[in-house]
């Protein structure tokens, strides 16, 4: 599994990473995590940040809450 936070550097984009790494290991789940600061790279997918990829799909953008970052990383395993 890929996940790719998108977004300068921010706090909510620091809270999304967090988000994300905690929902992981609670799944008991290992994945690469990539935070894309880029503002051209972050452009092919959104114009909205913070947000999140998995496995190279736009799953949210915002800080969503905790269950949500779980229910969209539990999809992607089904």
């Amino acid at each position: 599994m890929e996940i790719k936070i998108l977004g300068p550097g921010c706090p909510k984009c620091q809270t999304l990473e967090r988000l994300a790494k905690r929902a992981l290991e609670e799944l008991g789940l290992e994945a690469k995590i990539e935070h894309i600061k880029d503002p051209k790279e972050i452009a092919k997918y959104t114009f909205t940040t913070p947000a999140l990829l998995v496995n190279g799909k736009l799953k949210i953008q915002g800080v969503p809450s905790y269950a949500k970052v779980k229910e969209i990383i539990e999809e992607e395993i089904k």
